[in-house]
């Protein structure tokens, strides 16, 4: 299973939101932290904005920051939102499954008992857990203290 950039850009902005503290962040900040492009970032924090988990305020001094408290934002949950799918193989999504195995196919159900494992492990943490020593990524991100 891999993670898109999207969804790995998703959880950097909601890190770096967390490690803020309440404070407003630019999409211009944060892309310039991370190096990922600008444009990239807005199209993030607006699905972000739409789930639920970041608020976003226009003008000037304006910016993002969390739209409820860290402890509250689960891994999985932004994983879902974020993600286009979770097919990890075509007879995931029956809208495109052509395999000719499928009705007695093991591995369907052991990709599918992974997955479930997976997302199992992601539902156990949360955004709070990420920055729970946040001297080390305050000084990596430069973040004063």
């Amino acid at each position: 299973m891999r993670l898109t950039l999207h969804t790995d850009y998703a959880l950097r902005l909601l890190t770096y939101l967390a490690l803020k503290r309440g404070e407003v962040a630019t999409i211009r900040e944060v892309a310039e932290t991370y190096g990922i492009s600008r444009n990239h970032l807005v199209k993030i924090a607006d699905g972000l904005r739409h789930a639920g988990f970041v608020d976003a305020q226009r003008g000037r001094g304006g910016g993002l920051r969390l739209a409820r408290p860290a402890h509250a934002i689960g891994i999985g949950a932004v994983v879902r939102a974020m993600e286009e799918d979770l097919n990890l193989v075509e007879c995931f999504d029956p809208q495109t499954d052509r395999c000719r195995i499928g009705p007695s196919c093991r591995l369907k159900h052991l990709l599918h008992e992974a997955l479930d494992a997976w997302m199992a492990v992601l539902d156990k943490a949360t955004l709070a857990d990420l920055v729970e020593r946040p001297k080390p990524l305050r000084r990596l991100l430069e973040l004063s203290a």
